[in-house]
């Protein structure tokens, strides 16, 4: 997950907080879900994908 979500966040040119305030989810939470410290709820993650340009299947891929 952590590539994805990475490479996508570059892609789009976003910063953490940037993803983090589109996703409604404080910056560091967003943060260790990028390295792979945490695992978001389903609701959390359709955000982040949303945001993303991701479907939710790419980000657990």
């Amino acid at each position: 997950m952590r590539n994805r979500m990475f490479e996508a966040r570059l892609k789009l040119k976003l910063t953490h907080q940037e993803v983090a305030k589109q996703s409604k989810i404080s910056r560091s939470f967003y943060t260790l879900i990028e390295n792979g410290l945490k695992n978001p709820s389903i609701e959390v993650a359709l955000r982040v994908a949303k945001v993303l340009n991701l479907s939710v299947e790419d980000l657990f891929e």
